[in-house]
């Protein structure tokens, strides 16, 4: 549940469950899946229960606007013959630990800021200059059941981790993460439930949006901590059945207050399921197989090579993507990182196998990549993750996709994003939300997220993505993988929809250096229809793979700018781990260096609407699109809520030869502006972190980590991306290396000797091998 207004909910609402001695790669996760149905005013409801370890869960979100609060109520119905003791949190974020964002506990109704089993509600504020002042955001206020009853609340904990193992903290980023823990014991075939009330109030230190004045200090807290008294005492229960409310553990149906309610029936009614409360239940995929190759973990030079060996073929590989896929990929629990499937993805496969027998030596060949769904795609539909394009399919492929089917690779599918490449922070498409690899509670960072959630999962050898700002660094570092923004120009960005024109950039996703090069040398090809190539032109490597030498970083020098692993969020446990692995930079034969932040972009030469001017130049490269003019996709009323802006168009429009020179000309600007930088601070390359922080959980709000971006997309000059390890908390970290224009290759090769001694990539546990059954049903 956000509140993007008033700010009183940063992502809001969710419930974990933890089932005792569960075993489950998924016990503990943020629940979703429900298939909510909105009755057209005021509640949303699931379609079907969600089961794990045989509980199956539902849930109801009651929306009342004019009260300013919204009910959920979860229902737990056991399905199994054994009574089961789960523990549920209930929380999520209300703050940020940055500036006057950081959160707090302004009171509770046992008067204290202590939460704990004696209260009904507690109320939450965010102090903009010390206790008791005015809360920069709005304040709100959760109500948690009857005080000293037997079901309600056991304990707090940290909801961006473990809640049911980690207490809540006390201070910093991680204190802005609350969990209401509830120990439930549910019989066989019974249903017990949790009824919460979230109040939220209005910012004290900034108008509405209406013009109303800004609210007196306290009084919001105020308002909110008396509605949440109220529906302590007199909840809104009255649409609920007898039975609902008898199932409640967390509210003492005897002392409830709610017209037409009785206790008495509660004897009988609890120790029966909940009416619908089980009703279509969806669990977890079977975990299995059909093919006899393990493609887990597997890089691409491990590919090439067995199928070379004939200790497995392109149908087998392929096979086992599809299966995993099948397995991992799909249904309520699943990382919704693929999109589409290539419906002759085995005929690719099929026909790559016949090719190499015949002698084909092509160096992807029957290699399976997955393409971000903004890639064109003539035997598939290219959505951007929208409604806008659903069903569209153009009729040519991508430049990088064209040269991909050149060299051999089985296109396998398209990946999830953010619509239309929109978002840094979270991948979020019409079609579902890309979860993370590692954990599958918090965000794979956008937009690109569905393409390295899907690498990192073994769902494909690679993937192509795109960057704007942070979008192939970001969802690359939080899943352990390695990415290139190169120089302006070194890839193509044709036939890819567009964010902005000029700044996007088309690379590739991949699990190792080696399998980067011997996708740079497949894609890094000159387009003469691309505006851009001439940027890059005469710059591109004949050979990528000679420069991936042990030895690269002999005698070079790293410089870390003096800011860049300060993590905005005030945490050090990432920043900490990285600079452990400094000593890898170190024992290859490198200097590391300390030098001054980098200069920032000059000031803006050029003028135009870059948005517009992107869309207009890719109508213009589609006339099969449904669309003949921009403004009917950038006003598009079928974007998703959060991208949608109806009101009419008032930009500049088309951008003029001569702006769009000018704003090449600023680019080529700035980044002679930072080589002069680097060699007045005598260095080589410049590192950067990915993320600097843990990942936010993925129904929070931007930012969802700490971000300190380079200047690769704003300037066009390289950076390569690679993994080193974990931090304190078992999530990837990695750094980038940004480097002189067209300096893509030695970028590359200091990467590949860093990676031959730290060895930083590392797996997920959550999408392990499957198990071989020849009799499954193939995908």
């Amino acid at each position: 549940m956000n509140s993007t207004t008033a700010r009183a909910l940063m992502g809001y609402g969710g419930i974990r469950m933890h089932v005792a001695k569960s075993r489950n790669r998924l016990d503990g996760i943020l629940l979703r899946g429900f298939g909510t149905t909105f009755d057209g005013t005021n509640k949303f409801t699931s379609a079907h229960a969600v089961r794990l370890d045989g509980v199956a869960v539902k849930r109801q979100l009651e929306l009342n606007t004019a009260g300013s609060w919204g009910r959920f109520f979860d229902t737990f119905t056991n399905t199994t013959k054994s009574s089961i003791r789960v523990d549920v949190a209930f929380g999520g974020q209300l703050g940020y630990h940055t500036g006057t964002n950081q959160s707090a506990v302004a009171s509770t109704s046992s008067g204290d800021p202590t939460i704990g089993k004696d209260d009904s509600w507690v109320s939450f504020y965010s102090p903009s200059a010390g206790p008791d002042s005015a809360s920069s955001n709005g304040p709100s206020a959760t109500t948690i059941g009857t005080a000293h009853y037997a079901g309600s609340l056991s304990r707090t904990g940290n909801f961006l981790r473990n809640p049911f193992t980690t207490p809540l903290a006390k201070s910093g980023d991680e204190a802005n993460h609350y969990g209401f823990v509830y120990g439930l014991v549910i019989p066989p075939h019974e249903t017990r439930s949790l009824a919460h009330f979230v109040v939220t109030g209005r910012s004290e230190t900034s108008a509405a949006p209406d013009g109303s004045p800004t609210p007196a200090a306290g009084s919001q807290v105020d308002a909110v901590e008396a509605t949440a008294a109220r529906l302590s005492k007199s909840p809104e229960f009255g649409d609920l059945s007898t039975a609902a409310i008898c199932s409640l553990a967390n509210y003492d149906p005897a002392k409830l207050v709610v017209r037409g309610f009785s206790s008495a029936p509660c004897r009988t009614l609890r120790h029966k399921p909940l009416p619908g409360a089980a009703s279509n239940a969806v669990s977890p995929p079977a975990m299995s197989t059909t093919s006899r190759y393990d493609v887990t973990g597997k890089t691409i030079t491990q590919l090439v090579a067995d199928m070379k060996s004939g200790r497995t073929t392109a149908e087998q590989i392929t096979q086992a993507y599809l299966d995993r896929i099948a397995a991992y990929d799909r249904g309520p629990f699943g990382l919704h990182s693929v999109l589409t499937v290539a419906p002759d993805a085995l005929k690719q496969a099929r026909a790559a196998d016949r090719a190499r027998a015949r002698g084909d030596k092509r160096p992807l060949l029957g290699i399976p990549i997955l393409a971000k769904d903004i890639f064109d795609t003539k035997d598939m539909a290219t959505t951007g993750g929208s409604l806008i394009f659903d069903g569209y399919r153009p009729t040519q492929d991508a430049w990088l996709v064209a040269k991909l089917r050149e060299a051999g690779a089985v296109m396998l599918g398209k990946a999830n994003l953010s619509e239309l490449a929109f978002d840094g922070h979270f991948s979020y498409s019409a079609y579902g939300q890309v979860w993370n690899a590692f954990d599958p509670s918090r965000s794979s960072i956008g937009s690109s997220g569905g393409s390295a959630v899907a690498v990192a999962s073994s769902f494909a050898a690679a993937a192509l993505g795109t960057q704007t700002g942070d979008s192939l660094w970001g969802p690359s570092g939080a899943a352990s993988l390695v990415t290139l923004r190169g120089t302006d120009g070194m890839q193509s960005t044709a036939g890819v929809m567009p964010l902005t024109v000029v700044q996007d950039y088309a690379g590739v996703i991949t699990r190792s250096l080696p399998d980067l090069a011997l996708l740079m040398q497949a894609t890094a090809v000159g387009n003469p229809g691309d505006p851009l190539d001439d940027v890059a032109d005469g710059h591109r490597p004949s050979n990528w793979s000679s420069y991936l030498r042990p030895d690269a970083l002999k005698g070079k020098v790293i410089g870390v700018p003096a800011t860049a692993f300060d993590d905005p969020f005030g945490t050090t446990g990432t920043s900490d781990a990285l600079h452990m692995q400094f000593a890898h930079f170190v024992e290859a034969g490198a200097t590391i260096k300390e030098i001054s932040d980098p200069p920032p972009a000059p000031a803006r030469t050029y003028t135009g609407d870059t948005y517009y001017e992107g869309w207009r130049q890719w109508i213009q490269a589609h006339p099969d699109s449904p669309y003949t003019e921009p403004t009917q996709i950038m006003r598009s009323p079928l974007r998703l809520p959060q991208f949608r802006d109806t009101s009419p168009y008032t930009g500049t429009g088309a951008m003029t030869d001569a702006q769009l020179k000018a704003l090449q000309d600023y680019r080529a600007k700035y980044r002679g502006i930072l080589a002069d930088w680097m060699d007045d601070q005598g260095v080589d390359a410049v590192l950067f972190p990915t993320e600097l922080s843990d990942i936010h959980l993925n129904d929070s709000i931007q930012p969802s980590f700490g971000r300190r971006d380079p200047q690769s997309s704003a300037s066009g000059v390289p950076t390569v991306i690679f993994p080193a390890g974990v931090n304190d908390h078992a999530q990837p970290i990695g750094f980038q290396l940004q480097g002189k224009a067209f300096s893509d290759a030695d970028l590359m090769a200091y990467a590949y000797a860093f990676e031959t001694r730290a060895q930083g990539h590392v797996d997920p546990a959550t999408t392990p091998p499957l198990r071989y059954d020849p009799r499954a049903r193939r995908r």
